[in-house]
């Protein structure tokens, strides 16, 4: 890693600060004393936050935007032919991605590295929590808002550093290590990894990453992850989950309305076994009981006592986004959640459907960029099985160019055929706000899901339903 020498008399521009993970990394630099200023195309809550720690936020692209910076900061979303890239280089000013500045910053502190396909953002905002809870003062830097703070990134005094590690470009490889997590591995983000078997090389090597004095908690029941742990050379990994090889294992769950309760019985060689009853999560569905075990057992690597786990977990109010009830209403619920691949579609209904039984299911799903939905067209159509109605909106592009083979009445065919639900054709907010008024009931689930626009439509609901 290129160590990168940064003085409080830079001014340091960030392209595209509008971005979760730029804006995180902003905030986290700005209290710490640099000057930070940025620019985006769009106004969004992740600009509003850093306006909030006084960061000078430039709307559009410009090049006038950087004529007093010194150092640039930019997205991986920013496009070579970006006007204040190209100026920044006939400047001959020094251009760094986003992970590069990132590792230099968290290199000054211990660091625990969360990571994995899906997961990420909660696990993160739970280990967060409980080192809040004992005092810790941890610095925080997150993919999703986290509601206790309202915020993504949190500079905290004390030595360390809980973060969410990108994979998407590799960029996550660029940390140092000191603890991480790594909650699974899937098919996700090939058009950068080009095949799966160079996605499972990349986790291999953070893996192994892992120092002397570290450890990486696996999960056992992600298949992906268990096939690759004989290639893990340091062997310096613990394991958890609901498989009754894991060395933190999840049994008795039991799952409600409002929270999810479950034991762990932790087996590590060389220590007695011990079992630790009634934990209680304030998250519902399966897969947050796993990502709140994962967060225990950093926790108690780092001897943090269980109570204080207990109790923060217990105080935990979530992350915008995931799973997040927006509003209920003649006893109708509606949830919005970030879900944008078949894995995280599957988690989210199974877990709706595990506490709410009966009651009819609906999702509101939009497809986000072309080549997800290509790469992943089958895996996406059998996702929706516990869904009882699926609303298919057209496809939030992100920055691709419209792919005119993806055709959406062949896409709800298949979703029908491979779910067993039926399909309807939403094709704006306003078709699915008059969709859902004429033909809602009562008592029914919805749940809106993708990385578009979708959340925006969802939350516009409270007003005209």
């Amino acid at each position: 890693m290129n160590k990168i020498n940064i003085g409080n008399k830079e001014v340091i521009h960030f392209i595209g600060i509008g971005g979760i993970g730029m804006s995180g990394l902003a905030q986290i630099m700005k209290i710490m004393g640099f000057t930070i200023q940025g620019s985006d195309l769009n106004k969004n809550k992740n600009t509003d936050n850093c306006k909030k720690v006084g960061i000078k936020i430039l709307a559009k692209h410009s090049k006038k935007n950087i004529s007093k910076a010194t150092i640039i900061v930019k997205s991986t979303a920013i496009l070579k032919n970006n006007v204040e890239l190209i100026q920044a280089r006939k400047k001959k000013l020094p251009i760094y991605e986003r992970a590069e500045m990132l590792a230099n910053i968290v290199s000054l502190k211990k660091n625990i590295i969360v990571t994995g396909s899906h997961g990420k953002t909660t696990t993160t905002s739970l280990i967060g929590k409980i080192l809040l809870e004992a005092k810790l003062d941890p610095t925080i830097i997150n993919g999703g808002v986290i509601n206790s703070i309202k915020s993504n990134a949190k500079f905290g005094k004390g030595e360390w550093t809980v973060l969410e590690a990108d994979e998407s470009d590799g960029s996550f490889l660029k940390l140092p290590i000191n603890y991480s997590v790594v909650t699974n591995i899937d098919k996700e983000h090939l058009d950068y990894y080009k095949n799966y078997r160079n996605l499972e090389k990349a986790f291999i090597k953070f893996i192994n990453k892992t120092p002397p004095i570290g450890k990486s908690i696996i999960c056992l029941d992600n298949l992906n992850l268990k096939k690759i742990l004989g290639e893990i050379k340091s062997k310096n990994y613990l394991t958890y989950g609901f498989d009754s090889n894991s060395n933190y294992q999840i049994i008795n769950p039991r799952y409600s309305q409002v929270d999810s309760k479950f034991d762990l019985k932790i087996k590590i060689y060389g220590s007695k076994k011990i079992l630790i009853k009634n934990i209680a999560l304030n998250l519902i569905g399966k897969y947050n009981v796993l990502n709140a075990t994962s967060a225990i057992a950093i926790c108690l690597n780092l001897g943090i006592g269980i109570s204080v786990i207990k109790k923060a977990l217990i105080k935990f109010s979530g992350v915008q986004r995931r799973l997040t009830k927006v509003f209920t209403k003649n006893k109708k619920e509606f949830y919005d959640d970030y879900a944008h691949h078949p894995t995280e579609i599957a988690s989210v209904l199974d877990g709706l459907k595990e506490v709410f039984k009966t009651r009819k299911l609906i999702s509101i799903f939009q497809p986000h960029r072309y080549s997800r939905v290509k790469n992943l067209k089958k895996e996406f159509a059998s996702s929706f099985y516990k869904s009882d109605l699926v609303l298919l909106c057209p496809i939030y592009a992100a920055g691709e160019k419209r792919d005119k083979s993806y055709n959406k009445n062949n896409f709800a065919k298949l979703i029908s055929l491979y779910s067993k639900v039926q399909v309807v054709h939403i094709e704006d907010e306003v078709e699915l706000t008059k969709y859902l008024k004429k033909n809602l009931i009562s008592n029914e689930i919805i749940v809106g899901m993708g990385a578009g626009s979708i959340s925006k439509w969802i939350n516009n609901l409270k007003e005209v339903i």
